[in-house]
């Protein structure tokens, strides 16, 4: 799932800005499908707490920047 969020970020990349918001609403999509296993593999106990709070951190900083990115794919071009 990280790799496709990054192939769609890569894509949405070389895309005019009113193209790239289906590929960034995508990667979001997914990416937060991919936070979502994660805090599930931590609450199972599957993963442990210090690789969880490693691991969330960066994420919600990524999940942050892709929502910043979306937005800013919204706004009209001047």
């Amino acid at each position: 799932m990280f790799i496709e969020t990054a192939e769609l970020m890569f894509i949405a990349s070389y895309l005019s800005k009113d193209k790239k918001r289906p590929y960034i609403q995508k990667a979001i999509g997914i990416f937060d499908l991919l936070k979502f296993f994660l805090q599930i593999a931590w609450e199972t106990g599957s993963m442990d707490n210090k690789k969880y709070a490693a691991l969330s951190e960066p994420l919600g900083e990524i999940g942050r920047m892709l929502g910043a990115w979306y937005k800013q794919a919204q706004t009209p071009s001047q």
